[in-house]
């Protein structure tokens, strides 16, 4: 009798933890459904477990997610693409349900076991079911049906193309705006199933009744649809269809359709061609530069430098740049912000003389800006203009302003200002970075802020590695050793975590003869913060320095450290200690 129950007891489990009260229980269960179908074998799983699921539709929504998540992987249990068209029921109740993200998995799930239906199965299966979806009586079912016309599409007869395409224009047209709002988010994909004679004549039909919408909402995902429709169609229709409408979007009433158009229009350049770019998309182009939403100016200006590769130099300089000129003293920090990150791109677009005569000034007006975001994305995008016009000029029309950012009330532009100084300094050469920028970096070492301090001891490492270790001898090494003494013992920290960085880059020699000194004697230092600090940078200099100095001097110290009052100095002078012990035992 064992025998013959076994099988039923998942199905019996799985019904009872369905229908649990603990909702915890019922997602479990729902999350072992391939598990539980393995163990009921293929044939029951059609039988029993799908119907089952079919009229168990009525859960939390969560429940409901993960069962269309589930439901799309599931042809390996059902028995095969062959005995796919079973999942569908579930998948349609599920697909007409109120909760948007359950229909939205449910009709992803669809998508993905039907595109791995055989035809006759499509025929016969899931066209009907994207027909009844089409005539809902309630509109959840109507918006997931947009989202599969893509699929059966493809394998329909004739006649019923002819009925999908006429069923679909009518979504377009549906009274509900939310399944106008769907129609128009998935023509696209379903315009790229569709033969070239009738794209020309019904998707376009219908684009047009979606662009000509009074819901906002639904004219601005019609304007998504612009750039994937204009690159299914040749370029002449493109300029006829598409063109004329896009025009008209970029001056719609609505400020958001406005601003979709400004996201998209560069896409648009490219599907219709040179000719037409210059005679209708500049201008429209240019009225979204001097849009009266500042949202608009910002989607606009973020767009300026890949609008411009699509010009040529001479129609960028006569219609772009006026607008950009505008635009950096925009009365919106943000329309500012977003120029500023795209701005640097322009120059190897427009040329050196072009930038040096246009583009250079709007950068300077942009880093003297009062809002630190504009100033950051400026600093951080510098090199695009140095490749253009030379570090000459850029050192003396740009260093001025960036020596005074340096010293920026903001730390952030101090930290971007430091962050790219090895990257100055490696462009312009060591006679000129010590002319004008080595104090800077040395005044960093004593900022207010933390972060500042702990960037510029990196900074210094890394000119050391650009500049060469004798270098770093002439102008870094004396005058941080100078700062060793400084009453604030921040500041001596920031000094030791200077030396522990440029040990490795001086070597041996240098480390023994002027850095280990210095370490020596800041662990008498009266602060027990100094001291376990001291500790970390002896043992960072172990592999450095050579066996003899390790015993001779930096044991001794690192023994009296680790009989220090402090709880904290004694361990890091302990772990120290053992790191020589290893050393010792590995050598």
């Amino acid at each position: 009798m064992s025998m013959i129950d076994e099988p039923l007891y998942p199905i019996a489990v799985l019904i009872d933890e369905l229908k649990n009260d603990d909702i915890q229980l019922r997602l479990n269960s729902i999350r072992r459904l391939s598990t539980i179908a393995r163990a009921l074998g293929e044939e029951r799983t059609r039988k029993e477990l799908i119907p089952f699921l079919s009229e168990n539709n009525d859960d939390d929504d969560e429940v409901l997610l993960a069962m269309a998540e589930e439901l799309g992987v599931f042809i390996p249990y059902v028995g095969g693409v062959e005995h796919a068209h079973f999942l569908l029921p579930p998948l349609e109740t599920l697909s007409s349900v109120e909760e948007t993200c359950v229909r939205e998995k449910a009709v992803e799930s669809l998508c993905r076991v039907g595109s791995q239906m055989k035809e006759s199965d499509l025929v016969d299966h899931f066209i009907p079911l994207v027909k009844r979806l089409a005539a809902g009586e309630w509109f959840t079912a109507r918006v997931s049906a947009c989202g599969v016309f893509h699929i059966a599409y493809p394998s329909a007869p004739d006649m019923l193309k002819t009925e999908l395409r006429s069923l679909y224009s009518q979504l377009c047209q549906d009274d509900m705006p939310m399944v106008r709002r769907a129609a128009a988010t998935n023509l696209g994909k379903f315009a790229a199933t569709i033969e070239s004679a009738h794209l020309k004549t019904d998707i376009m039909s219908m684009f047009d009744d979606l662009t000509q919408d009074d819901q906002d909402s639904v004219r601005l995902l019609a304007v998504e649809g612009c750039a994937a429709l204009g690159k299914l169609l040749e370029p002449q229709d493109c300029v006829a269809h598409i063109l004329p409408v896009i025009v008209n979007f970029s001056q719609d009433k609505s400020w958001r359709v406005r601003y979709m158009v400004a996201n998209q229009l560069y896409e648009l350049c490219e599907a219709v061609g040179p000719e037409p770019t210059r005679a209708d998309l500049v201008p429209a182009y240019v009225r979204l530069l001097r849009d009266n939403e500042a949202e608009v100016r910002i989607a606009a200006a973020g767009k300026v430098t890949k609008f411009c590769r699509i010009l040529n130099p001479e129609l960028a300089i006569q219609h772009i740049l006026p607008c950009v000129k505008e635009l950096s003293s925009d009365s919106s920090q943000h329309v500012r912000s977003a120029l500023a990150s795209v701005i640097m791109g322009m120059a190897p677009v427009l040329g050196k003389d072009a930038t040096i005569e246009h583009l250079l000034p709007i950068f300077l007006s942009l880093l003297k800006d009062e809002f630190p975001d504009v100033r950051l994305n400026i600093i951080s995008k510098l090199d695009q203009v140095n490749q253009v016009i030379g570090i000459d000029l850029l050192s003396q029309s740009l260093l001025p302003a960036i020596v005074e950012l340096a010293e920026d009330r903001h730390w952030r532009v101090r930290l971007a200002i430091i962050e790219y100084i090895p990257l100055l300094a490696s462009q312009l050469g060591v006679g000129f970075f010590d002319d004008k920028l080595g104090a800077l970096c040395m005044q960093w070492l004593q900022d207010k802020v933390h972060s500042i301090r702990d960037a510029a001891a990196n900074n210094l490492k890394r000119l050391a590695e650009e500049f060469g270790p004798e270098w770093a001898m002439q102008h870094i090494v004396p005058q941080v050793l100078e700062m060793v003494n400084n009453p604030h013992y921040l500041y001596r920290m920031t000094i030791l975590r200077a030396v522990s960085l440029l040990a490795p880059v001086m070597g041996s020699e240098i480390t023994c003869s002027k850095l280990l000194p210095v370490v020596m004697t800041a662990s008498k230092d009266r602060v027990p913060n100094i001291k376990f600090n001291v500790a970390k940078v002896l043992q960072s200099l172990i592999p450095i320095v050579d066996q003899s100095v390790v015993e001779k001097t930096i044991r001794p110290g690192l023994v009296e450290l680790s009989e220090d009052p402090d709880v904290d100095v004694r361990f890091f002078a302990n772990q120290a200690l053992q790191s020589i012990d290893n050393v010792m035992m590995s050598s």
